[in-house]
């Protein structure tokens, strides 16, 4: 039979753990603080949509929608069947205005060639100069011993 002292004893690490269990439990429980980089939430901020417009989805996977906010934000896209697989190219675009007063626009075309923005906004290269496309042309004709040539074989 064990001694009072030993009960006791065994109660107090189940103690312990019931203790730290709960602890856990609640810290795990509580609300998530946690911001995104360079977003700041400001709270009481309502801003109105002024249109709202929904088509669709259908069955055959065609769809369009159309919506603006009372800041200037617009958007707006549609999604129809296309070729014989039926799969759902879209198009559309959106706008806004930064905060600095500059105009934002962009139009895309999502198919089968994959998804293609437009906008004035999108960082692009400068075009090769004609050097640089004659030294690429002539690498493409004249492949080096040694060179895979495109067909790459690991084994």
């Amino acid at each position: 039979m064990k001694s009072l002292r030993a009960v006791f004893s065994e109660f107090k690490g189940l103690k312990v753990m019931v203790v730290m269990a709960a602890v856990v439990a609640s810290a795990a429980a509580a609300p998530q603080r946690h911001t995104h980089a360079g977003y700041k939430h400001t709270p009481g901020t309502f801003i109105p949509i002024l249109v709202d417009e929904r088509d669709g989805p259908y069955a055959d996977g065609s769809y369009a929608f159309n919506f603006e906010t009372a800041n200037g934000i617009v958007r707006q896209e549609q999604g129809y069947p296309q070729g014989p697989a039926g799969a759902v190219a879209s198009s559309g675009g959106w706008s806004f205005t930064f905060p600095d007063g500059t105009p934002a626009d962009f139009q895309f075309v999502a198919d089968e060639n994959g998804y293609r923005p437009v906008s004035n906004l999108i960082p692009t290269p400068h075009p090769l100069p004609a050097h640089a496309i004659q030294q690429i042309e002539f690498a493409r004709r004249n492949p080096t011993p040694g060179s895979h040539a495109g067909a790459y074989r690991p084994f």
